[in-house]
């Protein structure tokens, strides 16, 4: 039986529905199946970083390309394995390398091509070409890297370009089976997380693997797992910041970024920033980073040299090391917001606005079933300019769902909308309670003044509300009962919010942030009783005046020039 047919009939027995999916993606399109290829010049990059290179006996040691596509990694890893060979005066490579390379690919047209072209790339090398055909037979397998059996010895590298392909993409049975397989699948993850999670675990001890994916895991949520697996047992040696360049054949909307991690102890990682694709400056910039890599502190030719991984599934931070280094020193110094008082949250989704939200006095409930509501649009300037819609609140105070009986009218409205309403996800779950918003609302928040920040902007725009709207879901808040608010508006428009949102939040295409929660929550501040009285005052004076509130911010955290300049350029941007 050929392997190709082998793979899928033994890794999988006695599930057909699971074979069928794999076979279904084994014969989709280019997009389904996430392929997106590598410039030549990034590939010799990406072997060089690795050390995967032709004056190693690399015929003693062993590759893995999990996803080989048309051969990018492939072919360039043969020609370097097979110039190492040559200068050990090897004799027999059908029968000394059948073991230094394994690779894997999906797609059953591509991998009959792309097995074609290593032949003959190998025969141009100067293997006889039954030789080479029996590399190529060892060497390569048809089928899902994630499902495949692999060899227990392990590997000295994995190297290579993940798939990228979002869940609901794939298979749900597929899905069920990776997840029971990866655990660092977890919330919405991007199947390139387990593709990392396994090349990581069949490394053997100083192996390291090579990708060149979305960078998105490094920070995000659903990144924490591997993260979480990265810091506990290996090191992240290299790391380079591919955002705008173009490293691809083709335009990605991905954010992608190279990173080496290695089975190794825990050192410093040599950190570099959008190289020009270009082979010469791309082989300077491989032997900068492996000179400086493990190396504390510094820079080299464009290379920092930083502590990047904890012993957490903290986000990691991989640039602006200016920035980070007032972050880690507020931090060092000064409490989070929520420890100094305050509350952040996030505004109400409801699931079905078009029957939940609408002009205040249209909605035909009664006075104690609404709220006026805050929208984004309704602070765009700057300032509260509310438009007049409002929310229908099922919610008594006591969390409880209102009754139709002791509110007809509500009852009636919302019985006119029972279409649109029940069919939410979250009314199908709970049939019972099928006429609750997604967000239990809590209508004491409306009557508290409140700083409203919208999710995803260039700068952070905090906009003071004195306490009579509802904050909608697109709309984080913060309240507080000790800091004093327009002085907190004066010290997060500072830069401050900035900051630190930018130093744990991914950035979004054209520059972004996300105001989030998780984020904001991040914030350090002093204790406003430790504030003077006449630093107090100058903030409350300053929220709608961003550079006489940097002046007294960094009063308020004893910046030096050097961080305040820092902070400026936070704020300018974003």
């Amino acid at each position: 039986m050929p392997r190709s047919a082998a793979l899928v009939q033994h890794s999988l027995p006695g599930f057909c529905p699971l074979a069928e999916a794999v076979d279904a993606l084994a014969s989709a399109g280019r997009e389904a199946r996430g392929a997106v290829y590598t410039k030549s010049e990034v590939v010799e990059f990406m072997l060089d970083l690795a050390g995967y290179t032709a004056d190693k006996p690399l015929h003693a040691q062993r590759l893995l390309e999990p996803s080989f596509g048309d051969g990018e990694f492939l072919i360039a890893a043969a020609r370097r394995l097979l110039a190492a060979y040559e200068a050990a005066d090897g004799g027999s490579p059908a029968r000394d390398l059948k073991d230094a390379i394994r690779a894997v690919e999906l797609h059953r047209h591509t991998f009959a091509a792309t097995r074609t072209k290593l032949i003959e790339a190998m025969v141009e090398e100067g293997v006889a070409r039954p030789d080479a055909r029996a590399l190529a037979d060892a060497w390569l397998t048809q089928g899902d890297f994630l499902l495949a059996d692999m060899d227990e010895a392990g590997f000295d590298y994995v190297i290579g370009n993940p798939p990228y392909i979002r869940q609901e993409m794939i298979p749900q049975v597929l899905i069920d089976e990776y997840r029971r397989r990866f655990p660092t699948i977890f919330d919405r993850a991007d199947i390139y997380v387990p593709f990392i999670e396994r090349g990581l675990r069949l490394l053997k001890q100083d192996g390291a693997l090579s990708f060149i994916c979305a960078d998105r895991w490094m920070k995000n949520r659903y990144g924490g797992p591997l993260r979480a697996l990265v810091a506990k047992d290996y090191n992240l040696r290299a790391f380079v910041d591919m955002v705008d360049t173009p490293a691809f054949d083709s335009d990605v909307i991905a954010y992608p970024a190279i990173f080496v991690i290695a089975r190794e102890p825990k050192s410093e990682t040599a950190i570099a920033h959008r190289p020009a694709i270009e082979a010469g400056a791309l082989s300077k910039l491989a032997a900068s980073m492996k000179a400086q890599s493990g190396k504390s502190g510094g820079k080299r030719a464009g290379v920092h040299a930083v502590r990047v991984t904890g012993a957490s599934d903290e986000p990691w931070m991989l640039d602006n090391f200016d920035a980070l280094a007032l972050v880690r020193r507020l931090e060092a110094q000064y409490r989070t917001l929520e420890e100094e008082g305050a509350k952040v949250g996030i505004g109400v989704a409801t699931g079905a606005d078009k029957a939940f939200i609408g002009p205040l006095d249209a909605l035909d409930v009664e006075d104690e079933r609404k709220l006026p509501l805050a929208m984004t649009r309704d602070i765009a300037s700057g300032t509260v300019a509310w438009r007049g819609l409002g929310v229908v609140n099922p919610f008594l105070d006591d969390g409880k769902l209102a009754s139709f009986d002791k509110f007809p009218r509500f009852g009636r409205y919302l019985e006119a909308r029972r279409a649109e309403i029940a069919g939410r996800h979250v009314a199908q779950k709970a049939p019972a309670n099928w006429y609750r918003t997604i967000d239990r609302i809590y209508p004491a928040l409306a009557s508290k003044p409140k700083l409203l920040i919208p999710d995803i902007k260039g700068a952070a725009h905090i906009v003071f509300e004195e306490g009579k709207l509802y904050p909608h879901h697109n709309l984080y808040f913060i309240t507080a009962e000790a800091w004093d608010l327009r002085a907190l508006q004066a010290v997060l428009k500072s830069g401050i919010a900035s900051l630190f949102v930018a130093a744990y939040s991914t950035k979004m295409r054209g520059g972004y942030l996300r105001f989030q929660a998780q984020y904001l929550r991040r914030i350090r501040v002093p204790a406003w009783a430790s504030v003077p009285a006449m630093l107090r005052k100058q903030l409350q004076k300053t929220s709608d005046d961003p550079l006489a509130a940097q002046a007294a911010v960094a009063e308020l955290y004893q910046l030096t020039d050097a961080e305040v300049d820092v902070l400026a350029a936070a704020g300018k941007a974003g």
